[in-house]
């Protein structure tokens, strides 16, 4: 299935809001993204090996968390709620960026820089929550992690929800009822990015839930059964939560199917601002 690449509209800049940091013209894109990978990743080697290894490799490897920095998807919104978070990669990326960025390290290239004030990140997994919990224990970010089935978890008050690659292991209703609930808490002006695998590209698709259920296995879980969509069913859905919604491709470098939902909440009336 083509995916069109959508215009980006920018949020307007709101009353009270922190100015932006400057960015730097002589920094090189490519030594920015290595020097950020390198500070989301140091903080894992307290974690134990296994940790800094899978931080590594998935910073590295996956591309949907420079695409992110690079457009500035995560710029203007202090409050972050990461579900399905796993080892927290995340909290300490956006911690390392803001680090870049107060440091003038910035490229001028990129999107604006994270803003991030107060991150909470939502995983079932006991044993990736303590490897959250070890590595980031000393991010100024204080991120914090609960424990939980994000069928259940209480869902903040936030300015960005981010579902990377976990919606598809929960049955169609459930999926309908907890992006209902992610609505709710973003308010007016917030911001879902839900990657997904397009189940139109039946070739990708299949590519990327063989790859899932690997991981899901090395990384000592069980393989749960998976639910997809096509992209248009996603927007379908996304739309009828109150979402305007763009979609991006997200499998560059690798044979999957994935694509990143831009998902910006429209104002409805009694939303808190």
């Amino acid at each position: 299935m083509k995916q069109e690449l959508a215009e980006d509209p920018r949020e307007a800049p709101q009353p009270g809001r922190e100015a932006r940091p400057a960015r730097a013209d002589g920094v090189a894109p490519d030594a920015a993204w290595r020097a950020l990978l390198d500070g989301a990743s140091a903080p894992y080697r307290a974690a134990g090996r296994f940790a800094w290894h899978f931080a590594r490799g998935k910073l590295g490897r996956d591309p949907v968390f420079r695409a992110l920095l690079e457009r500035g998807e995560l710029a203007g919104r202090a409050r972050v709620l990461d579900i399905g978070c796993g080892q927290g990669l995340l909290a300490s990326l956006l911690q390392a960026c803001a680090e870049a960025a107060a440091q003038g390290r910035w490229p001028a290239a990129w999107g604006e820089a994270p803003g991030a004030r107060q991150y909470t990140g939502i995983e079932l997994m006991t044993r990736d929550v303590a490897r959250a919990q070890a590595a980031t224990a000393g991010l100024a970010l204080a991120p914090r992690f609960v424990c939980a089935d994000m069928r259940q978890a209480e869902l903040p008050d936030c300015d960005l929800v981010v579902i990377l690659d976990v919606l598809h292991y929960v049955d169609h209703a459930a999926q309908a009822a907890l992006l209902a609930r992610v609505r709710s808490a973003l308010g007016r002006r917030g911001r879902l990015l839900l990657r997904v695998g397009d189940m139109d590209d039946a070739r990708g698709f299949a590519a990327s839930q063989w790859v899932d259920r690997l991981v899901t296995t090395v990384r000592g879980h069980r393989v749960p059964p998976t639910w997809g969509r096509s992209v248009a069913q996603w927007r379908e859905l996304l739309q009828g939560l109150g979402f305007a919604v763009q979609a991006l491709p997200m499998s560059r470098g690798t044979p999957f199917a994935n694509v990143l939902l831009l998902a910006d909440a429209a104002a409805i009336d009694g939303d808190s601002a």
